[in-house]
């Protein structure tokens, strides 16, 4: 059994706007910086994490770099647990999206796998490079805790993806995700995985799920 902690990344620039934010190299916050320290003390005190991996973005670095120094353990960086490319809706907010291309964002609204933003990543390519990601990292963490810092997008489609749940209602299903917070899952040994806790408090403190 194996348990990964699928987190995203502490708060950045555009989080007050709530603008898409998917391959724009963006940096944390004051606050993300200080929820990135948040994190590191829940790894400090978590005798069973073995491994800690992020995206390549630096605001999944900044995020996971400290946990992986505070549990004394290399961080590693994968680019398959980056975001989605979102395309042209890059850098917008819902109510932009909707003033340029109505049908389009209430297409997205609807199945947002079956119908991704205009010039946006498939979604189910995204599935598969982050899931391959998370099960090297499960692997590497095998029979204790793997850490994984990535992206809300991918982190709820992953979720889904995991657990059963069709990806194309991650937006339903799990209509935010806290920064420096996520997915608690669990691996089986057989193979199957169970979601222990969404949006967890992770601090020195313990954990809450």
């Amino acid at each position: 059994m194996t348990i990964v902690a699928l987190i995203r990344h502490g708060e950045t620039p555009w989080h007050a706007e709530n603008r898409y934010c998917g391959r724009t190299d963006l940096p944390l916050t004051g606050n993300g910086e200080r929820q990135a320290e948040a994190l590191a003390g829940w790894a400090a005190v978590t005798p069973a994490l073995r491994a800690v991996r992020s995206s390549t973005l630096t605001r999944a670095i900044r995020t996971a770099a400290p946990a992986a120094a505070g549990a004394g353990l290399p961080h590693v960086t994968d680019d398959r647990l980056v975001e989605l490319d979102f395309g042209e809706a890059e850098g917008l907010t819902s109510a932009e999206m909707e003033l340029r291309w109505p049908k389009e964002r209430a297409a997205f609204v609807a199945d947002p796998v079956g119908d991704p933003l205009p010039g946006g990543e498939d979604p189910r390519a995204a599935i598969a490079r982050g899931s391959a990601a998370v099960l090297d990292a499960a692997l590497a963490g095998a029979g204790g805790v793997s850490l994984v810092v990535c992206h809300s997008t991918l982190l709820r489609l992953l979720t889904c993806h995991f657990t059963g749940v069709d990806p194309s209602e991650y937006r339903r299903a799990y209509p935010k995700v806290g920064n420096a917070s996520g997915a608690i899952l669990r691996r089986m040994d057989g193979g199957d995985w169970e979601l222990l806790a969404f949006n967890p408090v992770l601090t020195r403190a313990g954990v809450a799920w």
